[in-house]
């Protein structure tokens, strides 16, 4: 044996090992879980533990920062979890339509897939009744609402886009858990991500053999719908004004590619769409947080953007 067949014989283990662990990580989707962490910081500031916690000194019965980032952490493996069973469940159908995905391409198993998704959905219920018995309960059921969409709701017409609403609804709340009396108050503020998902669910169904102009135009409605949200919220709110740039840089993101998509229906371009709103998760965050804690936090949630964008640009968000 020459020295280079030695060579390849040793390093190409190796390098078969770094491409699946590569994989496994394309299948967390990194860029779409820090949008998830932008849920939790949303959450933590309209229950009015980001000034507390945060902005200001910690006192009273607010939850210690040690809880935001067990939260945090507890996103990460929720999120990570339901969307590696999404391309669990979708192993045939990506065979066929997308063989470039991890599980298809070989370079990731359905068994290795699953067992990956299980002990992020475990690691992030965990992590979540570390902080509280609610946030734990919050965290088991966004972890079936997840399992849930994977295998059956994402097939049905009009329940599908509003499971995966209700898993990122459930994401703020998980957030907002941090100060558990303040629940009670905050949950109708789950509704607009629910809304917000809804209408990227909705937009996304022609990401792959084009899109139809009902989609899209049901889409556009439901983001004008959370942008009239949280217009109304800021107006109400005393600190509200001050979340104005962020409700117009929100449109500024969401917008102008779903135009795109709509005037060419181009797989393509609807799926430029729904990278879009997905990465526009973290501005709607930042804006709800700016709404209730001030441009300050606002802007601390919106730092995680161009982390987000960086990371899109390594790994698939859709």
């Amino acid at each position: 044996m020459t020295t280079d067949s030695m060579r390849k014989t040793r390093t190409e283990p190796e390098d078969n090992g770094k491409a699946r662990i590569v994989a496994h990580l394309r299948l967390m989707r990194p860029a779409n879980i820090v949008t998830a962490v932008a849920d939790i910081l949303a959450g933590f500031a309209i229950c009015g533990a980001a000034g507390q916690v945060v902005l200001g000194a910690q006192g009273g019965n607010f939850p210690s920062f040690s809880a935001l980032l067990w939260l945090c952490l507890s996103t990460v493996g929720l999120y990570g979890g339901g969307i590696v069973f999404n391309d669990v469940f979708d192993a045939d159908l990506d065979s066929r339509e997308r063989p470039e995905r991890p599980i298809p391409s070989g370079l990731a198993s359905v068994a290795s897939a699953g067992t990956l998704a299980i002990l992020l959905l475990a690691a992030g219920i965990g992590a979540a009744f570390i902080v509280s018995p609610l946030s734990g309960i919050i965290a088991a059921a966004v972890a079936l609402l997840a399992v849930t969409y994977d295998a059956w709701g994402k097939h049905r017409s009009w329940f599908g886009p509003v499971n995966m609403g209700l898993c990122r609804g459930g994401n703020l709340l998980l957030g907002a858990s941090a100060v558990p009396a303040a629940l009670a108050d905050v949950w109708p503020l789950g509704l607009v991500p629910v809304v917000y998902i809804a209408a990227v669910t909705t937009v996304s169904r022609g990401e792959v053999h084009g899109g139809n102009r009902r989609a899209l135009a049901s889409g556009a409605a439901l983001y004008l719908a959370v942008l009239a949200t949280l217009v109304t919220l800021a107006v109400v709110i005393p600190t509200g004004w001050q979340a104005a740039p962020f409700v117009l840089l929100l449109a500024a993101m969401i917008f102008p590619p779903l135009a795109r998509a709509w005037n060419t229906l181009e797989p393509r371009l609807v799926g430029k769409a729904v990278k879009a709103g997905v990465l526009s998760l973290i501005v709607l965050n930042s804006t709800l947080a700016g709404i209730f804690a001030g441009w300050q936090y606002g802007i601390m949630v919106l730092a995680l953007l161009p982390l987000s964008l960086w990371l899109a640009k390594m790994f698939a968000v859709t």
